[in-house]
């Protein structure tokens, strides 16, 4: 059995990482999920929230606010919306990604208001733990 398996976190315009990870903790959008070597075949859509890498040196966090997830028994592969090292994100980033899901909670159509009001407390959420207090 594999020890570990390949992972690749891209978003639209970089790749965010990629390497040889033992597992990962993924926020998926019915709940976190953590896919490791051997992993069963599986895609899942993101919710906002944190994506944590373990390797055999260590481990890392990254925010995600969406995208797709797909993992396989030899790789894990996130497209994220927008993702960044937990160490790039500022207060402002947190602030502009809380404003803009404000604003799709407020333009929402009915049929997905309680979509977009989940979207924005994971948000919220998401900044909170990593230590940043969304601006009201």
């Amino acid at each position: 059995m594999a020890d570990t398996m390949q992972f690749d976190l891209v978003a639209p315009e970089r790749r965010v990482a990629s390497e040889k990870a033992t597992s990962v903790v993924i926020p998926g959008f019915e709940g976190d999920l953590t896919a490791m070597p051997q992993h069963a075949p599986l895609i899942t859509t993101l919710r906002p929230g944190l994506l944590e890498v373990f390797t055999e040196s260590g481990s890392q966090k990254y925010i995600v606010t969406g995208g797709f997830a797909e993992i396989t028994a030899d790789a894990a592969t996130v497209l994220a919306e927008r993702s960044h090292p937990v160490e790039e994100v500022t207060q402002d980033m947190i602030d502009e990604m809380v404003a803009e899901a404000r604003a799709a909670a407020r333009d929402a159509h009915p049929d997905v208001v309680d979509a977009a009001a989940r979207m924005l407390a994971d948000m919220v959420a998401m900044g909170t733990h990593i230590g940043f207090e969304p601006q009201t």
